[in-house]
């Protein structure tokens, strides 16, 4: 696994399967979108206006903003994560396993490397296309009209991607769909309110507070809601670094978890 595999010529096998998942997925697109969208929509509006018109005004990194702009750029990051996580496990795994889809595939002159890398990145497309049908509602809405916002609509495909590599670590350990209820439960439902998506990151408890700065949803909300509000982030750089960190680390532990599980070295 020398490089990154994506940059190398003899790898963009990814791309049939990445077109398979893509020509299937046209089949389902409205309810698909509709499931995937509905949720956070609601959370904004039960939130966003009936707990934002008791909070009003919510003071963060000294500026005070209304409650449902707060919410909303936290809510489609948590969106993103969950949008491809969710495509990273379930749909990954009865590709791999039940369907036997990824069995057939290997039949083909296409690799392991490949179908691993084609599942994150169509995760990470799939989410992407989720945040945007998301962002395009909340710009009715008018939550926000900050120019910066064209530079939230990249910030998903990468917060996508790498909550998609993320997941396909426990992909490659699951056993049966319960198994994901482990990844669910205790990373993804405690980090999205340890992030600051719902309240101020500066509410936690000390040793919260430093332990989630650590978090790659937490790097994703920090890029994401200064540019909804018109702002530049205050560390672009460490909370890059952060999520390809978290991005690069997780598909190479899921590539090296996979191949150790069709027993591929």
């Amino acid at each position: 696994m020398r490089g990154f595999p994506l940059l190398r010529p003899r790898h963009w096998g990814w791309l049939p399967v990445f077109r398979r998942n893509l020509l299937v997925w046209r089949k389902l697109l409205w309810p698909s979108l509709i499931g995937n969208i509905a949720e956070p929509l609601f959370v904004l509006v039960a939130f966003g206006y009936g707990v934002g018109g008791l909070i009003g005004e919510v003071n963060y990194n000294g500026t005070a903003i209304p409650y449902l702009l707060f919410l909303a750029s936290g809510a489609i990051c948590a969106s993103t994560m969950t949008a491809a996580s969710f495509e990273s496990l379930f749909s990954a795994y009865s590709r791999m396993g039940p369907q036997r889809t990824w069995d057939g595939i290997l039949n083909a002159p296409i690799g392991l490397t490949d179908i691993v890398l084609a599942e994150s990145i169509w995760a990470g497309f799939k989410s992407w296309f989720t945040a945007t049908a998301i962002l395009v509602v909340m710009l009715g809405l008018g939550i926000s009209s900050s120019p910066h916002l064209l530079l939230v609509w990249p910030l998903m495909l990468l917060i996508g991607l790498v909550f998609a590599s993320l997941a396909l670590i426990f992909n490659a350990l699951a056993k049966g769909y319960d198994f994901f209820t482990y990844y669910i439960t205790l990373f993804l439902t405690p980090m999205t309110f340890l992030s600051g998506v719902y309240f101020p990151r500066d509410q936690l408890p000390p040793f919260l507070y430093e332990l989630s700065a650590w978090l790659p949803l937490t790097a994703a909300v920090s890029l994401v809601r200064p540019l909804f509000m018109g702002q530049w982030p205050l560390e672009p750089v460490w909370n890059l670094g952060i999520l390809l960190a978290y991005g690069v680390v997780g598909f190479y532990l899921a590539l090296h978890l996979t191949q150790r599980r069709f027993r591929i070295r």
